[in-house]
């Protein structure tokens, strides 16, 4: 039997939510969110990618793309060379998908049978409460090609495989600049962070999130607070608000901005630059009267990559700060809550 959809759970228009989603008082969104972000000037860096071209620019850049990875550990990207086009095209793939009848969704329901995530789904992880989140998904690979499965990709809309193979080589484009920009924000060579993170063999991880409409957003959780164990996310969200991060001790709301990418620091930079950029924590929130949806693409190591601190960024003032494993024995214990 197929659990219930929390898509399913909303389309019934209940007046209240199941308890299951309903956050403990003091951690309830209108309880913690910090609503004076735009006047105190507290809201996430947004970085113009073509300055990295133009050679008077590009110092500047890096050094802007540095304070956001130490100070935020987000950002925004913005002028990354995809275009609106294909952005609207992804957005509207994965719309007509999650708008398909339950039963055809269902063909693509994932198991957790070999210990993944792939195909579509509604609990991910729950709180040690047993609260989870006001959301559905769809997981699948996008790189490297040898571990794309078309077959666990949706087969309907019919150009939901041609859109995102097209956006999955865009994205690869955008990733192999950051990683070059990060890497010369530390002042290491522009290899570096892509060399320790499996070079051409890292891979790209597709999740598309569906917050449904949401009748108590207040007490809600789209995803609970967590940071990301990839080295990287690159999410494109779509117009509808709702992803919230912690800085300063508050829960800040990112703004949207039109055909930005919000670029996140993940665990396994944080780890790689010895706590130098930091894995930013964050939360994402529900809507009363819009669906929210977003893309984010994680960015990892193949799961026998070694990950720890670089040796260039090690020295009697600067020790380890990290024990150094496999990315899949990082996941392992990340995913069953066990100490680091």
């Amino acid at each position: 039997m197929a659990p219930t959809r929390v898509q399913y759970v909303a389309e019934s228009r209940p007046q209240t939510i199941p308890l299951e989603f309903v956050r403990p008082v003091e951690e309830r969104p209108i309880n913690t969110t910090f609503n004076d972000d735009i006047g105190l000037g507290r809201q996430i860096p947004v970085i113009d990618m073509c300055s990295l071209e133009a050679p008077e620019l590009r110092e500047k850049t890096f050094k802007e793309i540095a304070r956001a990875s130490k100070e935020w550990g987000i950002f925004q990207v913005i002028n990354h060379a995809i275009s609106p086009s294909l952005f609207e095209s992804l957005e509207t793939v994965g719309k007509q998908f999650f708008q398909l009848p339950q039963e055809e969704k269902e063909a693509y329901a994932c198991t957790g049978e070999d210990g993944s995530f792939t195909g579509y789904g509604t609990k991910l992880a729950c709180t040690t409460d047993g609260r989870q989140g006001w959301s559905d998904f769809f997981f699948h690979m996008l790189w490297p090609p040898s571990l794309r499965d078309f077959s666990k990709w949706p087969q309907k809309p019919s150009s939901y495989i041609e859109v995102t193979e097209e956006y999955s080589n865009r994205i690869l484009g955008v990733l192999n600049k950051l990683l070059s920009a990060l890497s010369i924000s530390l002042e290491l060579q522009e290899s570096a962070l892509k060399d320790a993170l499996g070079g051409e063999n890292l891979e790209m991880e597709l999740k598309i999130n569906y917050y449904p409409t949401c009748p108590q957003p207040e007490v809600a959780f789209g995803v609970v607070p967590h940071t990301d164990m990839s080295a990287l996310t690159i999410l494109k969200p779509n117009d509808v608000p709702g992803l919230q991060v912690w800085k300063d001790d508050k829960w800040i709301t990112a703004h949207y901005v039109p055909n930005a990418l919000i670029i996140h620091i993940g665990d396994q930079i944080q780890i790689l630059s010895n706590g130098k950029f930091k894995s930013v924590l964050h939360r994402s929130l529900v809507n009363k009267e819009k669906v929210r949806m977003s893309w984010p693409v994680f960015c990892s190591p193949p799961l026998d990559t070694v990950i720890g601190p670089l040796k260039e960024l090690i020295d009697d003032s600067n020790p380890p700060l990290y024990n150094a494993k496999t990315y899949r024995e990082y996941k392992h214990r990340k995913i069953n809550k066990l100490g680091q």
